[in-house]
């Protein structure tokens, strides 16, 4: 029986891609909680001070976002992307913790091991 920790890089990204993708898909709540792994969705206080329009924009266009290559996505994992919204440039980040949010992840393919951190942020706030 094969595990996660037995997957080779390339359906360990396949598997995390898909993962990350179905938790940026969830923020709107359009996938039920138990299709969806856990985490949180947050954005900085750049963000928050284009207004609530904006926010509900971009938070869509992240959700939608599909636009990974492989100079943007070197790890194939989709956890980062750059929106332009109305001459602003806007980036989203995901990052993969322990169940405690406290560390990085010990088995990032492994949802039940694993938190996302969805930030929404100003690259001046990086």
């Amino acid at each position: 029986m094969t595990t996660i920790l037995d997957l080779d890089p390339v359906r360990e990204a396949a598997l995390i891609a898909a993962q990350n993708d179905a938790f940026r898909r969830s923020i709107l709540g359009n996938t039920p909680v138990t299709d969806a792994p856990q985490g949180q969705f947050v954005m900085t206080s750049g963000v928050a001070a284009l207004g609530p329009e904006a926010q509900q924009e971009l938070t869509h266009r992240v959700a939608a976002f599909d636009a990974f290559n492989a100079d943007s996505d070197p790890q194939g994992w989709h956890e980062m992307g750059v929106i332009e919204f109305n001459g602003t440039t806007v980036w989203f980040k995901l990052d993969l913790y322990d169940v405690d949010y406290q560390y990085g992840s010990p088995e990032p393919a492994d949802p039940q091991q694993t938190r996302r951190v969805l930030t929404l942020l100003l690259p001046p706030e990086y």
